[in-house]
Parts: structure tokens; C-alpha cells; sequence
């Protein structure tokens, strides 16, 4: 807390300098001095006016006089608002000096925790608790130090994927396979990180993955549906209705992926097979054509 007061005491001291010279107790006029240049300018055209007779002597010193009586008068207007005292504009002031500091003190106060104790970065890093930012900067450490760690990779790829982090996420997947080998939940994440790049497109690189998943896994409601995606975004609409009828034929009655296969049943022409009552958990990814 103590640190706290040092700052206020310090932003207290940078805003009354900052508002020091518009709290002065007097105003500086600057434009004087000109209206003293425009008047002398007057009595000089004067003089050469009588020089070259185009004014008369009596003229001249009526206007002589009435120019010196402006200038007398300008003076003495300068004179007043430089002895007028600006207290209306200094107190604002001086409440604005007091209350900014007081006010972020009492902000903090409600909205922070200045009773929790100061901690350095790298014991934040060592111990991030549930701070995803720093469970992220903690593995990305420890995996450019020791990049042959697979589980590393496994275990960031993920959270790479779920934060947005695309091309982050598809390293770490390609990586934790390197590493660690095909594994049915691997190869998914790295299909879903290239079709969201791709923005919802199945890519041949894409292909290749959800092909691997099939080996592993050759009923895989994921991978087969993403490979009939593929060929109804190819314009295979037969293809497509073709793959899409038998992974509904194969699923399960109430699999939550129905609702979505039946729907592009639908959109490619054909009757959906089984009614469900769920929603799908699986992702739209591609649209329908």
C-alpha cells in the first residue's frame, strides 16, 4: 500500500506543476505591446502627412491628440487585467490537483487488491496458478529450451487453438506428432487449426490429416464428415450426399452430430434418415453449397 501513496504523492506533484502556470494569481497580456506599434505607426502618418501638406497644422494636432488618448487608454486597460487577480480560475484547479490522486487511490481501493503482496515475473512464471497468459509464457520457455519435449507440445496446442493463435496451434500439433506420434485427438486438432486458417475451407493437406484419423480410428464420425464437406465444397454433390447418408446410417441413434449431417443430407438433395432431439456438438465449418 505504501507504494501506492509514494505514486499518488508523485502524480499530485506532476499535475500542480502542469497546472502551476494557469493557477498564477495574475494574467500576462501580450497584445500591449502591439497595440503601442499601431499607435506610434498612426502618429508617424501623421507627420509625414503635414510633411507633404496633405493635412493641416490644426488637423494634425487633433488627431495627435486623439491618437495619444488611445494610446494612454491602452495602457491603462493593460494595467488593469495585469493587477486582476484570477482566484475564480484557481481554485478549479487546485480541486483538480487534489482530487485525480484521491480519486485513483479510491479506485484502486475498489478495484484492485493492494493488500496482495508485489510478485516478481519469474515467480509468476513458476507458479501461474490459473493465469493463462502465464501458463502460456511458462510452456513456451520451457519448450525453447527443451524443444523435443513432446508433451509440451501436446499440451499448448490446444490452448494455442482455443485462444486463436492458428499458426501457433498447427506448429505444436505438427510438432507433438513428430514427437509423440499419430494419436486420434493430435491429428483432429491439427485438421480443425488448418481448416480454421483455411476459414472453414478442407484443404488436400487437410485431406491428409482426416485420412490419418481414419487409419487410427476408420469410424470416426469427425473425420468423415469433414471428408464429405470436402467433396460437396468441390462441387461432388453426389460424393458428398453419397458420404454424408452412410455416416448417418452408421451413427448411433441420438448422436449429437445428426442434427448437422441430416441438415447437409438436406442441402444436397437428399431425405434426412434419422430424426434426433439433440443439438450437434460438431462445428459447422464449411457451409452448405
Amino acid at each position: 500500500m505504501l507504494i501506492w501513496i509514494v505514486f499518488a504523492a508523485v502524480a499530485t506533484a506532476v499535475v500542480a506543476s502542469l497546472l502551476h502556470p494557469l493557477a498564477s494569481s495574475h494574467v500576462r497580456i501580450d497584445g500591449g505591446g502591439d497595440a503601442g506599434r499601431v499607435y506610434r505607426a498612426q502618429l508617424l502618418e501623421l507627420e509625414r502627412e503635414v510633411e507633404t501638406d496633405q493635412l493641416g497644422r490644426t488637423e494634425y494636432d487633433y488627431a495627435r491628440a486623439e491618437v495619444a488618448r488611445r494610446l494612454f487608454r491602452a495602457s491603462e486597460q493593460q494595467a488593469e487585467v495585469l493587477d486582476s487577480p484570477s482566484h475564480a480560475h484557481r481554485w478549479p484547479k487546485l480541486a483538480i490537483v487534489a482530487f485525480l490522486p484521491l480519486a485513483s487511490i479510491g479506485l484502486y481501493e475498489l478495484l484492485g487488491s493492494p493488500d496482495l503482496p508485489s510478485q516478481p515475473l519469474q515467480a509468476r512464471l513458476e507458479d501461474p496458478g490459473q493465469n493463462l497468459a502465464m501458463l502460456i509464457v511458462k510452456t513456451e520457455r520451457h519448450l525453447a529450451s527443451r524443444p523435443d519435449d513432446g508433451r509440451g507440445w501436446n499440451v499448448i496446442a490446444p490452448v494455442y487453438l482455443r485462444t486463436g493463435r492458428l499458426p501457433e496451434a498447427e506448429i505444436a500439433y505438427r510438432n507433438a506428432l513428430r514427437i509423440l506420434g499419430p494419436d486420434v485427438d493430435r491429428l483432429g486438432g491439427l485438421a480443425e487449426a488448418l481448416m480454421a486458417e483455411a476459414q472453414g475451407s478442407v484443404s488436400a493437406d487437410t485431406l491428409d490429416v482426416l485420412r490419418q484419423i481414419l487409419q487410427l480410428e476408420p469410424k470416426n464420425p469427425r473425420a468423415l464428415f469433414y471428408i464429405a464437406l470436402s467433396f460437396e465444397q468441390a462441387g461432388r454433390r453426389a460424393e458428398a450426399l453419397a458420404d454424408f447418408e452412410a455416416l448417418a446410417e452408421s451413427s448411433p441413434a441420438g448422436a449429437p452430430w445428426l442434427s448437422l449431417v441430416n441438415k447437409y443430407i438436406a442441402a444436397n438433395g437428399g431425405v434426412p434418415l434419422i430424426a434426433v432431439a439433440r443439438e450437434p456438438r460438431m462445428t459447422d465449418q464449411g457451409g452448405s453449397q
